[in-house]
């Protein structure tokens, strides 16, 4: 099983838009994660302060890579979260450098 991170930031004065649109996030961005050949476990997202943490636990990290860089249903996840995500054209992807367990 492999871990993989991401860190992101949200544009001044939009937490509480980016906050309230993963109240309830689309089934259709789900289920195009669920579908892939990623084997996807586990995807939480953290906030704090404007800054922006997923964790996800899955067999195939290019494949959900693949898809959120690719997919129809990210492409309209983009457009909604256009103007709250801070776009700087970095690779926002983390290494994971320690664990425990």
């Amino acid at each position: 099983m492999a871990r993989i991170a991401f860190h992101l930031q949200i544009a001044d004065g939009k937490r509480d838009e980016y906050r309230d649109a993963h109240e309830s996030v689309p089934d259709w961005l789900e289920d195009a994660y669920l579908d892939s050949d990623a084997g996807l476990e586990t995807y939480s997202v953290f906030e704090q302060d404007g800054h922006v943490f997923g964790f996800l636990e899955l067999e195939n990290p290019e494949a959900i890579k693949e898809v959120m860089e690719t997919s129809d249903a990210q492409a309209r996840w983009a457009e909604q979260m256009d103007g709250i995500i801070v776009d700087d054209d970095s690779d926002q992807w983390m290494d994971e450098v320690y664990r425990m367990i």
